[in-house]
């Protein structure tokens, strides 16, 4: 199967040598996303749940580009400095997603770019949704 860059303004721009999604068949892979603005490319202002709740709109943006929404995501993988602000996480994911949730694993890391708390990547399955 063909590969397919997924690209959209609405979300920031890739700040490496990747794409912001590439989609084969009916499988998406989102690339991490961290709490930047895309018109400004400035990390949001704001607390940890200014910075979860960007990347999620982030993740939106980029899953709405390639035809799905959030529903779709059947894998999230959440990257955190510090995990406890894993109450916080949940409490905001309870505005994106609805039962049936996604497959999910969160773990803490030393570091993110640019000074990020939080990020986040994930596996969309188009047209799977029961």
């Amino acid at each position: 199967m063909a590969r397919e860059v997924i690209s959209t303004e609405q979300a920031p721009s890739a700040i490496g040598t990747y794409s912001q999604a590439v989609k084969v068949g009916d499988v998406v892979y989102l690339s991490g996303q961290i709490p930047l603005v895309p018109d400004t490319m400035e990390m949001v202002d704001g607390d940890t749940e200014a910075q979860i709740v960007r990347v999620f709109d982030n993740l939106r943006a980029v899953a709405q580009a390639t035809g799905g929404d959030m529903a779709d995501i059947v894998k999230l993988n959440i990257f955190l400095t510090d995990l406890g602000c894993f109450a916080t996480v949940n409490e905001v994911m309870a505005r994106y997603f609805e039962a049936p949730f996604p497959a999910r694993a969160a773990v803490q890391v030393a570091a993110l770019p640019r000074g990020a708390e939080v990020e986040m990547d994930a596996i969309m399955h188009l047209g799977a949704r029961a």
